[in-house]
């Protein structure tokens, strides 16, 4: 079957690397550039001890007012609930921040809830809001909301089209889509997969990430389609609901009895497909390439018992650290330096470019694990290795 390209409801993104949009910051006040004794530190400062905020203690000093950040779901990815509230606490109490200075909640999958959060909080004081929006919808009417009430927004993880935030921190998102081909293409030959017919999943279309995934592992596959050396059988609509994405999956394995592998964008939807296809169709392991990303306790277990090819690492401790320290400058009336705000993002809707801290994500195997998610400490190797899971740890020399 010859691969048609979908329409896509939002243009990608551009990113360029190394220029930053002069002059943002804070909505509705002042800035300074940094100079003298004001501390200047670079996208690449930030470690797994925290110990970089520690040289944001004077701005935290010189600023007034509280940080929020307001965490979207606890559905689409653990992530919030295990790495990024934990993470962001800890960034900020580094940095010298009183815990009545910041606020960290997550909307719990509701736009009404996360516009309301951020009404309350700037009436609480918060003077900097660092949002990960659920859609752009809702990140722009709080961010409309903040500009006019005098505080800045800095977007966390997704971009929110047709804003007024005054940076974004997030992964190099198209990067991480280009990880996801690569790692696609290199499962499906170390599988031996004569000639992959491949399902093209993608995440809600509602979220710009979603998009900018896309666009990464499309620039992968595309050229080999074309030499007809991959087939792609079909792209559904695209979901962040595991529930969904099965059904999405399966619809598409009815329908298509040649499918052979699929790309799937994360490990939260790779794993109900993932037990499907052992449970109903006694797939064999390493048969039926299946990517993802996040780096999951599932997605791990998956990749080490040969039923996902791997994962997409963002290691979240260095996003988290990015966005609590743009919020202590913003909140100090101080403009974050250019090592910090290391690349652009193209808002298509306001067409301008959105000063960003891009950081670099990382392709998870077996081969790989132990020096990343385990010296990270991102899952415990008892928790990863525990149970039916020790000989494939094991075999992986973990």
């Amino acid at each position: 079957m010859k691969f048609q390209k979908a329409a896509r409801a939002v243009t990608p993104l551009a990113l360029s690397a190394g220029m930053i949009a002069a002059g943002a910051g804070v909505a509705g006040a002042s800035t300074k550039t940094h100079a003298g004794a004001t501390p200047v530190i670079s996208a690449s400062s930030f470690n797994l001890t925290f110990s970089v905020m520690a040289k944001l203690k004077p701005l935290v000093a010189k600023g007034s007012g509280k940080i929020a950040a307001i965490l979207p779901d606890t559905t689409t990815s653990a992530r919030y609930t295990e790495f990024d509230a934990p993470y962001l606490k800890e960034a900020f109490l580094k940095a010298g921040m009183p815990a009545s200075d910041f606020i960290i909640q997550n909307a719990q999958g509701s736009d009404a809830t996360q516009y309301a959060d951020a009404q309350a909080d700037i009436t609480q004081g918060a003077k900097v809001l660092l949002v990960d929006p659920l859609d752009s919808g809702v990140g722009a009417r709080i961010e409309a909301y903040a500009k006019s009430h005098g505080a800045a927004v800095v977007d966390y993880d997704r971009l929110t089209l047709g804003g007024s935030r005054s940076y974004y921190v997030s992964f190099n998102n198209v990067q991480v889509g280009r990880l996801i081909g690569h790692g696609f293409v290199s499962c499906v030959a170390a599988w031996h997969i004569k000639h992959p017919n491949a399902l093209v999943m993608r995440g809600a279309p509602t979220d710009n990430n979603a998009t900018l995934f896309a666009e990464g592992y499309m620039s992968v596959l595309n050229p080999l389609v074309k030499a007809h050396k991959i087939t792609i059988v079909g792209q559904p609509a695209g979901t962040w609901t595991p529930s969904v994405a099965q059904t999405e999956f399966t619809q598409q394995f009815t329908a298509h009895k040649n499918m052979n592998s699929a790309v799937v964008p994360n490990d939260e939807n790779a794993a109900p497909i993932i037990t499907w296809l052992k449970s109903q169709q006694h797939i064999k392991p390493k048969t039926f390439p299946i990517t993802g990303q996040d780096a999951t306790l599932v997605g791990l277990q998956n990749i080490l018992t040969g039923y996902q090819c791997g994962t997409v690492y963002k290691p979240i401790y260095l996003e988290a650290q990015a966005a609590a320290a743009l919020g202590i400058y913003l909140r100090a009336g101080v403009t974050p330096p250019k090592a910090l705000a290391n690349g652009t993002t193209m808002d298509t809707q306001e067409h301008k470019a959105v000063p960003s801290v891009l950081l670099t994500p990382e392709w998870v195997t077996t081969k790989n694990m132990k020096a990343t998610i385990l010296k990270d400490k991102f899952v415990p190797a008892k928790q990863l290795c525990a149970g039916p899971y020790a000989a494939a740890c094991k075999a992986a020399g973990i």
